[in-house]
């Protein structure tokens, strides 16, 4: 990456000067210059006298060099101007700051998404978020949130350079990919930033990537953090969000996670929990007596907040085939579901039931 830094740089410079500009790395070859045929060039004995000279600046072969700064004793780039007058001398210290400043530019940037990245997938200790945030000049109190974007069906590269462009500020969001089929947004927000704010930058990742990279996705979007350490949390919660949304919440591509209710709960729950629960609820007939007919007027029922005459409507049967169906599902399961308590049991059973169907599923997947 630092070639492709050195050799953007040289040709924005190249205009200024007439001079040939290069520069070389730790073995002595070309790695970026504004003369393209001497690029991978070998100037080895150069190199040589630049390690073993204590001189910030040589002249050597009709050329002139200094070494770009680096942590050790050792340099690992050198900027050279062709010449060894004044001229090229000045040139090559003008030439030199500006490339060790681009390095360094890039080399935060990059140390930062690394540092994001540690953080979010619980990499790094406690202790050392707060040291390294300041070293990294991370501002205190500024609020992010996490959306996870999962490709579906077919994964793309491309996708991660489409959400790159969609957030260009390296500086305060975070384009970060955890898997083949992952990719998480860390963006900043303000901190009093609605769920309908967060939700609009999700369905405009959807429909980009959705038109300019033909890819279907499903998104997770986890809760808004005031504090570094706290992504962790926030990227956990994306990625149940996304899961959990698999199972109670099919029709939906954004999911998010302060939106799963009950589903959160259950999904949480142990399987051999659910089954003892649904063994009890229906201790009469099992929920696999019901036909699809009838979970299809259960459903409606409910969608329509228990009203007869409003779900009937929607139906379009009778008032009293409606109530013929609920008394049907009474004798089968001993729950009437007019009533407010046998209700609120039934739907959290009928979600129980979908998770037992995922996680089943899931098993024979996994085994396959």
């Amino acid at each position: 990456m630092s070639s492709r830094l050195f050799q953007s740089t040289i040709l924005q410079l190249k205009e200024t000067t007439d001079r040939v500009l290069g520069v070389i790395d730790a073995a002595g070859t070309i790695v970026a210059c504004s003369e393209l045929s001497l690029i991978g060039a070998k100037r080895e004995n150069e190199a040589s006298q630049l390690q073993a000279s204590q001189e910030n600046i040589l002249s050597l072969n009709g050329s002139t060099y200094k070494p770009m700064l680096s942590l050790g004793t050792k340099f690992d780039f050198a900027a050279f101007v062709e010449g060894d007058d004044d001229y090229a001398i000045t040139i090559c210290k003008m030439i030199s700051v500006t490339l060790n400043n681009a390095k360094n530019f890039y080399d935060e940037k990059n140390d930062k998404s690394t540092f994001i990245k540690n953080i979010m997938l619980d990499n790094i200790l406690p202790s050392d978020i707060f040291v390294r945030s300041k070293e990294l000049h991370f501002l205190d109190e500024v609020s992010h949130v996490v959306i996870l974007v999962r490709q579906v069906g077919k994964t793309d590269i491309a996708a991660l350079d489409v959400m790159q462009s969609l957030f260009p500020d390296r500086n305060r969001d975070f384009i970060i990919s955890t898997n083949e089929s992952d990719i998480a947004l860390v963006k900043e927000v303000k901190p009093n930033a609605d769920a309908k704010e967060i939700f609009a930058i999700a369905k405009q990742i959807e429909n980009t990537l959705s038109t300019e990279v033909f890819l279907k996705t499903v998104i997770g979007i986890g809760t808004v953090v005031t504090q570094l350490k706290e992504l962790a949390v926030s990227y956990k919660e994306a990625q149940v969000a996304i899961d959990v949304g698999k199972v109670f919440d099919v029709e939906k591509s954004i999911v998010s996670y302060e939106n799963l209710g009950i589903g959160r709960l259950i999904y949480q729950l142990p399987t051999t929990l659910c089954d003892m629960f649904l063994n009890e609820v229906f201790k009469k007939n099992s929920i696999d007596s019901l036909d699809k007919e009838t979970l299809f007027t259960i459903q409606k029922f409910f969608e329509n907040n228990l009203n007869v005459s409003e779900t009937s409507r929607k139906l379009f049967v009778h008032r009293n085939t409606l109530v013929y169906r609920l008394e049907k599902i009474k004798k089968l399961t001993g729950l009437d579901l007019r009533e407010f308590d046998h209700a609120i049991i039934f739907k959290v059973a009928l979600m129980v039931k979908r998770y037992m169907e995922s996680t089943d599923n899931k098993y024979l997947r996994l085994h396959d």
